[in-house]
């Protein structure tokens, strides 16, 4: 059979995937997107709960681990949060603000993947599933790409995309194939570990965690000179919520965690006047009218303060409230890619130009979305550089 011909092949039907088709297509040009999945946009309709943390109002580029913190400023300055807001508004997609800028579906994540497909339909962008990628190569005029599943087929392009994701979720479908395609074509890939993951403990740790888990309380976590405020969960494993995803992004093996209980509470201010109150209450039962009660008896515990309040000077109170608001403790790894929302490292960025996501080395060759070495934080920033990196990739496609 003769190869058929398209201007531009995009591997990934996800979110980058998508908005770089839709935008690649915008002026006429023939598009075909394929994925091995059986339906698109598999990650965006688990996330968030299943209603698509799908942006964030507070995005920018200070957001983003990368080795070259100012790469991904251009994408996400020339296609911002507001416009993919206004895109949802304009397909009447209703939205609400969660917390910290999170924005997330009334209704569905499902009406997120409508939406791009309704746009991709309305710029004859042809979509192929359960196909994957046997083989790329680069021809005169382009690339010479060797299709297979549902639809075994040879197909020549002027551009191909690579958008087809991380390590993550790999019940999802996740593969590493986007970074066996950069370094096929010289392109170097930054070492990829699990971010956005719950970090685990050792045997001695878990015999208390276990006593707490499902117990929520707010915190501060901080690893080098990185902190986050939010939410932290005791697990049967470790430590998860919010505040841990978020930190797991800057943890390596061997360093300590610190953690910083109640963060916007004087915890010796409030130790001090329950012993005004009543210093013949038991530590544990002053702590328990703050922190959950689990927790209250194992933080007295650790800090070996379980006698009566009244037992206490000022300073021992001082002494123990600083032990819970500076407790060091070392997590001996994570919960891994199963469970890790996104890939940190990826394609370097170096490689690539910053404007359009093209290779600098290999024309007509682009990579957009968590295939590359921007990784954001927890609450939308990461679709939100999806958005960003495919429109750019995909309006330099549709403007060359």
């Amino acid at each position: 059979m003769p190869a058929e011909q398209f201007d531009t092949v995009i591997l990934g039907a996800g979110a980058a995937g998508m908005m770089c088709a839709i935008q690649a297509a915008s002026r006429g040009g023939r598009v075909l997107v394929v994925d091995h999945a059986k339906a698109p946009g598999e990650k965006i309709r688990i996330s968030g709960g299943g209603r698509c943390n799908f942006t964030n109002l507070h995005a920018s580029a200070a957001n983003f681990i990368s080795q070259n913190k100012h790469f991904a400023k251009s994408a996400l300055s020339r296609y911002t949060q507001h416009d993919f807001i206004a895109l949802v508004e304009r397909h009447g997609i209703a939205y609400h603000e969660k917390t910290l800028g999170q924005l997330f579906c009334d209704n569905s994540a499902k009406d997120i993947i409508a939406m791009l497909l309704a746009e991709m339909d309305a710029v004859a962008c042809e979509l192929r599933l359960t196909t994957s990628i046997d083989s790329v190569e680069r021809r005169e005029t382009g690339f010479e790409v060797r299709l297979a599943g549902s639809d075994t087929s040879t197909v020549h392009c002027r551009n191909f995309v690579v958008a087809c994701g991380g390590k993550s979720i790999p019940k999802m479908g996740a593969t590493g194939r986007g970074y066996q395609l950069a370094e096929q074509f010289g392109l170097p890939v930054v070492e990829t570990r699990p971010a956005l993951v719950p970090l685990t403990f050792g045997e001695d740790v878990l015999v208390d965690f276990r006593e707490m888990a499902g117990l929520a309380v707010d915190a501060r976590i901080s690893c080098g000179k990185t902190h986050f405020d939010e939410a932290m969960l005791f697990t049967h494993r470790g430590l998860s919520g919010p505040a841990v995803l978020q930190i797991s992004s800057y943890w390596r093996e061997t360093q300590p965690i610190e953690i910083a209980l109640l963060p916007s509470e004087d915890i010796f201010d409030s130790l001090r006047a329950a012993k005004k109150a009543n210093g013949r209450r038991s530590i544990t039962t002053a702590l328990s009218e703050i922190l959950p009660k689990r927790l209250a008896a194992y933080a007295s515990r650790f800090a070996g303060s379980d006698g009566q309040l009244a037992d206490m000077s000022d300073k021992a109170l001082g002494v123990l409230a600083d032990k819970l608001k500076h407790w060091e403790i070392y997590p001996i790894g994570s919960e891994g890619y199963r469970t890790a929302e996104v890939t940190l490292g990826g394609v370097d960025t170096a490689s690539l130009n910053s404007k359009t996501m093209e290779a600098k080395t290999v024309g007509g060759l682009y990579f957009v979305g968590e295939v590359v070495d921007v990784t954001g934080w927890l609450g939308g920033y990461n679709f939100q550089w999806a958005w960003s990196s495919g429109w750019a990739a995909g309006t330099a496609i549709a403007t060359a």
